[in-house]
């Protein structure tokens, strides 16, 4: 499937004349491993988006109460729209009115590797996704298991978020790692990122160009907004003119 059919649903559910996040047009410099995220995410809830790169998308999970290293621990993982790959440096604010409108902060990121003799692939299609994490904060052994049933009974296509026994679990207390509010890419924390201060994130999966400009609070009058929308209106008005 072409990407830009994979990531229909994603462009369609956002106005990108009023949200900072990407539409998926920038090209991603191949990586020879795959590449994760996770975000934090301050929308009507609170929940941590798990992003796993595959097939040149980001294959997605709203995780609602966010990663556990107790492998007791079974975190509903939420499956949503694949994401562009060039969404895996953003950090910022998204509107509110806007479709997941809050703040966003990158919390982790790294490499994710594939476990076990099945393809990622085949994982996904049997419900039974098993990979190591190598980010910054999340490391070892972890699985995503799919649901039977929404238990609400919507159409959502919930799966489970659950830790592995290795060296990098935890017996109780699984939800101190959540305790971390610092940005992986700013070292910012929520409030920062939600009132434009501080530097902006260091790019990890386009490594070359320079970091996001700190001040993007995009339902403002100021700052990175501003100067997208004055661009945006500048060919249009030189053309009334003519």
């Amino acid at each position: 499937m072409p990407r830009s059919t994979k990531l229909s649903t994603y462009r369609a559910k956002r106005d990108f004349t009023k949200t900072p996040e990407p539409g998926g047009k920038n090209k991603i410099p191949a990586s020879p491993r795959l590449r994760f995220v996770i975000q934090k995410h301050d929308a009507s809830r609170l929940h941590y988006d798990l992003r796993l790169e595959l097939d040149g998308v980001f294959k997605s999970w709203a995780v609602t109460r966010g990663p556990s290293l107790d492998p007791r621990d079974k975190r509903l993982a939420v499956e949503v729209e694949d994401h562009p790959l060039d969404y895996g440096d953003f950090e910022g604010t998204i509107p509110k009115g806007q479709y997941g409108g809050g703040t966003v902060q990158l919390w982790d990121r790294g490499y994710w590797i594939p476990e076990g003799s099945k393809a990622p692939h085949e994982g996904l299609s049997d419900g039974d996704l098993k990979f190591t994490l190598e980010g910054k904060r999340l490391k070892g052994s972890w699985v995503l298991v799919r649901m039977k049933h929404d238990r609400m009974g919507g159409k959502r296509n919930n799966w489970l978020f659950i830790k592995h026994r290795d060296g990098h679990a935890l017996n109780g207390n699984g939800d101190s790692i959540l305790a971390e509010d610092r940005s992986i890419a700013s070292g910012r924390t929520m409030a920062a990122i939600a009132s434009g201060k501080g530097r902006g994130p260091t790019p990890f999966m386009q490594k070359e160009k320079r970091g996001a400009d700190p001040s993007a609070i995009w339902d403002s009058r100021k700052g990175l907004a501003a100067r997208e929308r004055a661009a945006a209106k500048g060919p249009a008005r030189k053309k009334a003119r003519a």
